[in-house]
This record gives C-alpha cells, sequence and structure tokens, in this order.
C-alpha cells in the first residue's frame, strides 16, 4: 500500500514577505491560532471532465471519543480539562472512528489522518503530520493502526510520535484518488490538543513515580510559603490548569512570546519563554511587578487566591494584569507548566540574594560607631523568594544534569537582553557547575552569597569586620507530596556547610567565572564576645519585645555600645520607614552572660506597615575596649488574624451550597474599602465583595452561594486585603459527593 507523500500541506503560490528572504523565504510561524485553508480538493493535474468526488470514499462523521468519561480522556489523564475537545498526550495510543459513505476496501482505498497547527504547516517543521495507516505501531513514530472495518465505519488506533509540538491542531482525513487527494472540510469539532506526556518513557518530561506525576501535573491546588525562616507561613493557592479556558489562554502565551509553533515541542525552550512572559517587564507579559505599596490602579498582589483570573484576564485583553510580585509570578507560572504536561513546583528560598551581580558577596557597610550606613548599603536580602522548577531532560548539557531545573518569572536581572531566567540545572547548581545554561551563576549565587559587614572609615576606606556565611539560603522548601507541609529541598541546591563538598562546588564555581570578592586573608579575629537576637512571637497590632543576649567569653571586663533600629521593610529587603531607634550601653563581666529587653509598641510601627507586614531589626555592638564589631539582623513577620469559612447545605455535584466568610478586624481603629475574594476549582468561581468599612472589633460576613461541580476533597480559599491589612487568608477543605454517593 502507498503511503501519503512526504512532503507538507500542498501550499498556494504567495509573493515573497518583505523582511523574511535569505535562508527562509516564509515569515516566522508563531502562533496556534491563525490558519491557513487547506484544500478539500488538492489535484495532481487538470482533472478530467466527469470527475465526481462522490465516486471516491467520502468522509460522513469523525468520532473522537472525547467526552470526559470516555477511554481517550480518561486513559491520557485530560478528563478533569473542562474542555470539550478532544486532549491527548503524546507518545501514547488513543482511538478515533471514521465514518464513510459506503465500505471502506483496503485493496482499492486509500487514506490517511492528517494533523496541521499554525500557518504555512511543514511536515519538516512538525506543523504537518501526515498520519499513515500501518500494520503495526511503532513506538517513537506517528501511526495508525485499523482495529475494525465494518459496515461503513472504520475504528482506528492512533499511536502520536514523543517529541511532537505541544498545541491545538487541526484534524482532516485524506482520501488518495487517481486524480487528486480529497480532504475532509475544516471541523473545528475535531480540533485535538496534544500536551506533555510525563507517563510515557520516551517524552522528555518523563517521570518514573506515579505519585510525583499526581502532585506535579495533576495538583490544582498548591501551597506557597512565605513569611520568615524562624517563622515560616503557608497560603493556599488555586493553579487551576484544568479550567475552563485555561489552555487557550495557556497557548496564548506562548504566541504572545512569539515561540515558534516548531520548537514548541521542546521543554527547554517552552521553560524559558515562560520565565520571560509571566512577567511584563519588557514583553507586555502577563503580570507587571509592583512593590511600592501602591495598588490604586489595580489588585493588590496578596488579594490573589489564584492563577486562573489573572490567565483569563490577559488572554481576554492581552495587556498585563496589575499587580504581583514573587510568590503570583511563580504560582501563575505552575498553572502554565502543568496545564501543558510539565512537571512543575513552587519553591521559597529563604534569605535570598539579590541583585549582586554574581559575586557571592552582600555588603552591609557600618560607620565607625557601628551604626548601619545606609548610603553606602545597596545590596538587599529577600525575606524569601519564590521561584518554580520544571522537570526534563537536558539533552544539551552531560548526562547526570537533566531532572528538576529551576525557572524564575520574577523580573530581577535580564538574561539575553530580556527578564527572564532558566532553566538551569539544580544539580549543576548544587556541584558549582554554573557555566551550563541558562543562569546558572545567577541562582548559585542567590543561595550561596556571603554577607560581609564592613567597617567604612573615615578616610574613605573599608575594613572587613565580619563575614557570614550561612545566612544566605538558609532554607528552601516546596510543598510536600500528598500533603500541605513543607518539604525541606535545601540539599537538593547545595552541600551542607563547611563540608569538603561545599567548598568543592564554591571553588569550581570560581573556577567557571562566578566572582568572590572577599578574601578570607582580608578578615580579622573573631571576637571573644558574641550577641544574640530574639523576638517575641509578634501579634499584628499588638506590642512586643525583643531580646538581646551578650555573652562575654574572656577573663576581661568589657563596656558595650550598642544600637538597634527597626524599620518597616518590604519582603524583598527593601527599607521604606524606620519606627525605632534605641541606643544601649552595657557592662560585660568576665565569663558573663547579659540580657537586654527592649519593648515595640504598636503605634511605633502601624503607620508605617507595607505589604506582608514585616519589620526588620538591625543590630550592631561595639566593644569599646577592642574597637570590635558585632551585628545581627533579624525579620519579624507579625501574625496577622485569618479568615474564617464554612459552608452550608448540601456539599454534593449539581446542588446548591452556601459558602460563608467571617472575619473581625483586630485593630484599634476601623478598616476601609475592604476586599474580599473567594474561590475555590471545581466549587465556585472566583467572586470579590467590597465592604466600606469594618469598625472596630466588629465582625463581617458575608454568604455566597454556588454549585459544585466536581467531587472529591475540594479546597475553599479566601483572601482580604486593605490598606491597612494585607496577606489575610483563610482556606476550608470541602468533600463534595457526586450524585452517586448520596
Amino acid at each position: 500500500m502507498s503511503q501519503p507523500k512526504e512532503t507538507s500541506v500542498k501550499e498556494k503560490k504567495r509573493a515573497p514577505v518583505p523582511g523574511h528572504t535569505g535562508r527562509s523565504s516564509l515569515p516566522p510561524n508563531v502562533s496556534n491560532s491563525e490558519e491557513d485553508e487547506i484544500p478539500t480538493v488538492e489535484a495532481f493535474g487538470l482533472i478530467p471532465r466527469g470527475f465526481n468526488t462522490k465516486d471516491y470514499l467520502e468522509v460522513q462523521n469523525v468520532h473522537l471519543f472525547k467526552l470526559p468519561n470516555e477511554n481517550n480522556k480518561k486513559e491520557h489523564h485530560t478528563d478533569r480539562y473542562f474542555n470539550n475537545k478532544l486532549i491527548i498526550r503524546r507518545g501514547q495510543t488513543f482511538n478515533i472512528q471514521i465514518d464513510f459513505n459506503r465500505p471502506y476496501n483496503p485493496e482499492k482505498d486509500q487514506f490517511w489522518i492528517e494533523y496541521v497547527v499554525g500557518r504555512y504547516p511543514q511536515q519538516s517543521k512538525g506543523t504537518y503530520i501526515p498520519i499513515p495507516i500501518v500494520d503495526e505501531l511503532e513506538t517513537g513514530k506517528w501511526g495508525a493502526k485499523i482495529t475494525r472495518n465494518e459496515m461503513n465505519s472504520v475504528n482506528l488506533t492512533i499511536l502520536s510520535a514523543p517529541d511532537c509540538i505541544i498545541g491545538k491542531f487541526r484534524m482532516y482525513v485524506a482520501v488518495l484518488t487517481q486524480f487528486g487527494i480529497l480532504r475532509s472540510s475544516r471541523n473545528s469539532e475535531t480540533d485535538t490538543y496534544i500536551l506533555f506526556n510525563p507517563w510515557c518513557k520516551e517524552d522528555s518530561v518523563y517521570m518514573d513515580d506515579e505519585r510525583e506525576i499526581e502532585e506535579y501535573v495533576m495538583n490544582d491546588v498548591g501551597v506557597i510559603f512565605h513569611g520568615d525562616i524562624t517563622n515560616i507561613k503557608r497560603r493556599s493557592w488555586e493553579y487551576g490548569q484544568f479550567e475552563e479556558r485555561i489552555l487557550d489562554a495557556c497557548l496564548y502565551l506562548m504566541d504572545k512570546a512569539q515561540l515558534d509553533l516548531s520548537g514548541r515541542g521542546n521543554p527547554i525552550k517552552i521553560s524559558r519563554v515562560g520565565s520571560a512572559v509571566i512577567n511584563a517587564k519588557d514583553d507586555d507579559g502577563v503580570l507587571a511587578g509592583n512593590w511600592n505599596n501602591d495598588y490604586t490602579y489595580g489588585v493588590s498582589p496578596s488579594a490573589w487566591t489564584g492563577s486562573v483570573d489573572i490567565l483569563i484576564e490577559y488572554h481576554s485583553s492581552g495587556l498585563p494584569v496589575r499587580y504581583g510580585q514573587c510568590w503570583v509570578f511563580a504560582g501563575v507560572f505552575t498553572t502554565f507548566l502543568r496545564c501543558l504536561g510539565i512537571p512543575a513546583r513552587l519553591v521559597s528560598n529563604y534569605f535570598s540574594a539579590h541583585d549582586n551581580d554574581a559575586n557571592l558577596q552582600t555588603d552591609v557597610y557600618l560607620d565607625e560607631d557601628g551604626k548601619t550606613n545606609t548610603t553606602l548599603t545597596k545590596d538587599s536580602i529577600w525575606n524569601y523568594h519564590c521561584w518554580n522548577e520544571a522537570w526534563m531532560t537536558r539533552p544539551d548539557l552531560p548526562v547526570g544534569f537533566g531532572g528538576w531545573q529551576a525557572v524564575d518569572a520574577t523580573p530581577q536581572e535580564t538574561s539575553d537582553g530580556m527578564f527572564r531566567c532558566g532553566p538551569a540545572s539544580v544539580q549543576a547548581i548544587k556541584h558549582g557547575h554554573v557555566c551550563f545554561p541558562f543562569d546558572a551563576p545567577f541562582i548559585f549565587a542567590e543561595v550561596n552569597s556571603d554577607i560581609v559587614y564592613s567597617k567604612a572609615m573615615r578616610d574613605g576606606s573599608k575594613v572587613i569586620e565580619y563575614v557570614d556565611k550561612t545566612h544566605v539560603g538558609q532554607k528552601i522548601v516546596t510543598k510536600e507530596i500528598s500533603g500541605n507541609g513543607a518539604q525541606d529541598i535545601t540539599d537538593t541546591y547545595k552541600f551542607s556547610e563547611g563540608t569538603e563538598e561545599e567548598r568543592l562546588a564554591l571553588e569550581a564555581a570560581l573556577m567557571y567565572g562566578v566572582k568572590k570578592e572577599t578574601r578570607e586573608d582580608q578578615l580579622q579575629s573573631v571576637p571573644d564576645a558574641d550577641m544574640d537576637f530574639q523576638a517575641d512571637n509578634a501579634v499584628f497590632g499588638s506590642d512586643f519585645k525583643v531580646t538581646l543576649t551578650f555573652k562575654n567569653q574572656s577573663t576581661n571586663h568589657y563596656t558595650v555600645s550598642a544600637f538597634l533600629t527597626g524599620h518597616i521593610v518590604f519582603y524583598t529587603g527593601v527599607l521604606k520607614a524606620e519606627f525605632k531607634n534605641e541606643d544601649l550601653e552595657l557592662t560585660l563581666e568576665p565569663i558573663s552572660t547579659k540580657t537586654v529587653e527592649v519593648q515595640i509598641k504598636a503605634h511605633e510601627y502601624l503607620s508605617h506597615l507595607v505589604e506582608q507586614a514585616s519589620l526588620h531589626f538591625f543590630v550592631t555592638a561595639r566593644i569599646n575596649e577592642t574597637k570590635k564589631i558585632l551585628a545581627q539582623q533579624k525579620i519579624v513577620a507579625l501574625q496577622v488574624p485569618d479568615l474564617r469559612i464554612k459552608v452550608v447545605g448540601n456539599k454534593m455535584v449539581d446542588k446548591e451550597m452556601t459558602v460563608m466568610v467571617e472575619f473581625t478586624n483586630p485593630l484599634k481603629k476601623k478598616l476601609q474599602n475592604v476586599s474580599l475574594r473567594v474561590s475555590g476549582p471545581g466549587i465556585l468561581k472566583t467572586r470579590t465583595k467590597i465592604f466600606k468599612e469594618v469598625p472596630v472589633n466588629s465582625t463581617l460576613k458575608w454568604e455566597e452561594k454556588c454549585v459544585p461541580q466536581r467531587a472529591g476533597l475540594r479546597k475553599l480559599i479566601a483572601s482580604l486585603d486593605s490598606d491597612l491589612l494585607r496577606h489575610v487568608y483563610g482556606e476550608l477543605d470541602v468533600e463534595i459527593l457526586s450524585g452517586d454517593d448520596s
């Protein structure tokens, strides 16, 4: 049996496109949604008079078995998508049925299936895929095998290639005649989405652990860890990768990023352009970042409960959505990757070095009295920073550097001229092999920088007083599998401090071009006195105290001059306002310990608070007799009240129930323009409500009716936002019964 021609779909003659001459006369093919008109009759030459298409095999109908309860979607793990088209994963078989106008005779008739995507379809680019009828399917290749031929119907099992393009394809059935090819008409009902397949061993995103796939591809609700390392906080985030319109929105992002269709089978390229297009910094991407605490023209980053509203708004308008910060960028990026079938997880790095030009050094300058010199101190350490990891092979790197790849959509530094970061092999970062693409030196510095405390002398010279090698990258966490707790993954990024392996990794990074400006022999001797700093569990709107403990390990009498400053600080480490400044003088007896308590009053910090309610304390102490400097810094994340959620009524699919949200104002002043938001994948789409004011000690109550669409353990997520109070969340797990369970 002859097979379809190994060519592209026959194209109409086009005039050369200006600006696209040379190696290719066609413009870039960067839109999944644009179409070429494919001819229904493709003649080989002149068609003789009397030729009647009805004399040949003619397609009457195509059945794709695309309902959620039918095998194609169930076996391809795509039955959770709210989408009425066929959605399959590459490298795996699926079944279709074609009804012809008469019985198919394999001795006389020849037909094949065609998939086409974008414009200018070409077989060499993977944008035109002719699928031959074969006797046996062959792993790694497209092919269609007839499994039933009865009456006028033919059933086919089709196998897709495990490296084919990801996207929305148009489907045709082509019949060969002696005069030309007859093709079925354009029918949007047969459009087929093809996704990555982590279940397929030949796919570059293959994972061998079913529990990991369920967590990193199929879980549509995640946990974001924030706060600070001594008070790690968590909030749920609705990824919503299966929700209505989200799959089309994610494909639109690749169009917006102008990723050529031929590159859309490669998770390396997709994750790299994703890290650029999720932020709007230089390409009008999804989210506009805002770190200045003024959200007048958009939504406060802390008010979002998930990715769905953001992606739908962007897909509808094509304009950046306002506003995002690192956890919002990372949350939307997770949705994008999981929706396309790339395993992904969101990670939080506590004390993340930022914008230090990969020199492994963050500089803090003190004046000769030991106070912080804010003019010279420009580097900042983020309390935490969220980025993503995507799972894939790295055939462009040496063996062993596949697996988790760090990708970051928060606009921090440019990479090859755009604000993007990654994918960088986590394994390469751990071993210091930062010569490999992409952006490994930057991420290596985020988790490995030293904090260098230097004394700036009046004559302009600088003397290094102390180097803290363990502050940055203290803990890196992600959501645990099948739970909501934090899984510590620090050891995937770095070896334990002080080990031989850590030293070798650092030496490797230095060899590959990472700069390290501090020389060990510049450091002065370690002082024989020490200082510790602790803070109470601080509740938003209440007084609390901080405690300084000084330890004299020598046989000398010492006097100490200490300076404590308290700043309101963005989670990025940028200072906003000073609210506390206290000088302390004390005497240390030989071999002794002394404790000093400092009271922090609510009225001192409340009027200055910004996003995430973080207070930054910096303590420097000078031992007057030796002129040695002791330094400590501490982030205090204030505890904010929770939202309370409960449900009333039937917790059942297609039955109305009521969601109730309550909140009590804990402050000694009224809250104004309070925005409430509640959502839950499979239960209700996002609802918002504005309360003009919430008086002191009063409780607001909000009820919303909804009709759950999906059975199983689901989650409701709510947020509250106002100028005075942000990062207020609530969540509730709800078991929704199916109609069959009643």
